[in-house]
């Protein structure tokens, strides 16, 4: 018996609005690493952002050294309206374990690349291209330039056995940077070779509120228009929430920031009735539910004494309740014990928000061994 499983993902956000927000002409490609071996792909592409129509006029997938025409509806270019996604055709070809393939979309025409998300990490970085590039193997460096910016391409899976499963990582600009990727990493490094990781998060994003002016729209969606979109997957079984810093610290007051209202600012009660609708939803959607404490952000440009309280009390209730499968206390691992709204000092990026490269590592092994099987 096969199954359908994402091996890869990413969320859609709104891109920042620029002059040159347009794009015309270009090939976009991103790396996708096989967890397990499967017998064919398809693909989904996403408008979910976008206010007018979009057309990817080929698209391919590099396996070892073939190219495979992907198709919609037997077509090779497809349209994708404003708000819409599509899923290919599949497209039978052999893939296996630490397999890493090539997805190539050509975009002919004036394209508004408004459906976006910013993602790093060691599996995260494709390129785009001058010209129709989608069958060059090895496009030139002089004609392309690396980006962490995923366009469109929403979703992987893979043909496969019904052993193998996928877990998604919802959350914020914390989840979509470096931990999903090493926990990936460490799932190959530790064997365990029936589960995929993939991530669904935006930069800026809010549980219980979003932007609506051009300064900040590119901060992505509220909650309640992201979570019944994104979590919903092929093969997945469980989901690792981490979301809710930014409901804390981004409302200043109008005398700072006219976009940015204290009024924004929600009791704790209301972001944790937020993430019970999160968990909720999960419920509904037959996943089991894990959700990871807020990291420390001392020494953030917004930090006060009652944001810390607020994140207190968040993540006591994320450690004590019992409407979760778990707590993954990635605040307790994080922390310094001797300042413990603080980073280790190894764990921060320098902005005392985001973890480092190593911070991240160890977010990623404090996820518990038994939910990677």
């Amino acid at each position: 018996m096969s199954k359908w499983v994402s091996v890869w993902g990413n969320a859609v956000s709104v891109a920042e609005n620029r002059p040159e927000r347009y794009a015309k002409n270009i090939t976009v490609r991103y790396p996708i690493r096989m967890p397990f071996d499967g017998s064919a792909l398809r693909l989904t592409f996403d408008n979910y952002c976008g206010t007018e129509p979009i057309t990817l006029n080929k698209v391919t997938v590099l396996a070892g050294d073939v190219f495979y025409a992907v198709r919609f509806g037997g077509a090779v270019s497809v349209t994708i309206e404003a708000e819409e996604n599509v899923t290919s055709d599949p497209v039978e070809l052999p893939v296996r374990a630490g397999e890493t393939v090539q997805v190539s979309f050509y975009l002919k025409d004036f394209t508004l690349m408004r459906s976006v998300v910013f993602t790093c990490g060691a599996l995260s970085e494709g390129l785009y291209a001058d010209g129709d590039e989608t069958e060059n193997a090895n496009i030139s460096i002089m004609t392309s330039r690396k980006t962490h910016l995923f366009y469109f391409l929403s979703n992987v899976s893979v043909l496969t056995g019904e052993e193998n499963r996928t877990i998604v990582c919802y959350g914020d600009s914390i989840t979509a940077q470096n931990w999903p990727d090493d926990l990936s990493l460490r799932c190959a490094r530790e064997g365990h070779s029936h589960t995929a990781i993939i991530r669904r998060a935006t930069s800026g994003s809010r549980i219980l509120r979003e932007y609506h002016c051009l300064t900040y729209e590119s901060y992505g969606l509220m909650g309640s228009r992201r979570f019944q979109h994104e979590v919903p997957t092929d093969g997945a079984d469980t989901v690792i929430i981490q979301q809710g810093i930014n409901d804390i610290i981004h409302p200043v007051g109008e005398n700072v920031n006219i976009f940015r209202p204290m009024s924004d600012l929600p009791t704790v009660e209301q972001l944790i009735d937020g993430l019970k609708t999160y968990i909720a939803q999960a419920r509904d959607m037959g996943l089991k539910v894990y959700v990871g404490t807020l990291l420390p952000m001392g020494g953030w440009r917004t930090d006060a004494p009652f944001r810390q309280v607020m994140r207190h009390a968040y993540n006591d209730f994320i450690r004590q309740t019992d409407l979760i499968d778990g707590c993954i206390d990635f605040d307790l691992a994080l922390r310094d014990p001797e300042r413990i709204d603080w980073f280790r000092p190894e764990y921060d990026s320098g902005d005392h928000l985001h973890p480092s490269k190593l911070g991240y590592q160890r977010m990623a092994d404090e996820v518990p061994g038994e939910i990677l099987w």
